[in-house]
């Protein structure tokens, strides 16, 4: 599961400066559930597919909440690499409403927007079939705020851009902020934790977000 992956890092370093980190997505585990008008699925991403998607990319954005754009790697205000466990992102924001959240603790973690370039669809003794990740392209990362609850661990999202290819998200479910000023004191109190399993809402995006 991509539950307790680890803790989305917020460093608030002045009014007008913040560093969130954390990680945005595990290889090789199992997704929870995700909804398809086909029928549920579960999803892997494989060893080396994020580090593949960043090598190729001329730029990968941040963003909040799908919407405002933060940064990108162009810029250096978005760094990203795969490691043994995951995407990791280090996002360096100067945004003066995602800082307010930060110190307000009302930041609850990551999403990704990516387009499948490679899979493979796998039929199990369980019924459930699985699909792997070998190859996609990645457009974002996001910093998941309140207002975007609920966050679901997966979330199928038909989205079309103006090559007609799928753009799908995720989410990581249930991550536990920290969040610390320049003096080192934890800001606001602790966001709760969502029970995706629990809420019968999808998340659902109907045109292309700009």
């Amino acid at each position: 599961m991509w539950k307790g992956v680890g803790k989305m890092k917020i460093e608030i370093r002045s009014s007008e400066s913040a560093v969130i980190e954390g990680y945005v997505n595990v290889v090789e585990r199992e997704s929870r559930m995700i909804p398809d008008r086909q029928g549920n699925f579960i999803e892997i991403v494989t060893q080396g597919v994020f580090a593949d998607a960043i090598k190729r990319a001329e730029n990968i954005e941040v963003r909040f909440n799908h919407r405002k754009l933060l940064g990108d790697t162009k810029s250096k205000t978005l760094e990203l690499h795969e490691d043994q466990i995951g995407l990791y992102a280090k996002a360096y924001v100067s945004d003066p409403a995602v800082i307010e959240a930060a110190t307000k603790n009302e930041l609850r973690g990551w999403s990704f927007g990516f387009i499948a370039k490679g899979q493979e669809w796998k039929d199990s003794d369980d019924g459930i079939r699985r699909r792997y990740l070998t190859a996609l392209d990645l457009d974002e990362v996001t910093i998941v705020g309140k207002s975007m609850l609920p966050v679901y661990p997966a979330t199928s999202i038909e989205m079309r851009d103006d090559t007609a290819a799928v753009i799908e998200f995720r989410s990581v479910d249930g991550e536990e902020v920290s969040v610390i000023d320049t003096n080192g004191k934890s800001k606001g109190d602790p966001p709760p934790k969502y029970d995706s399993k629990n809420d019968p809402v999808l998340m659902k995006i109907k045109s292309k977000i700009c």
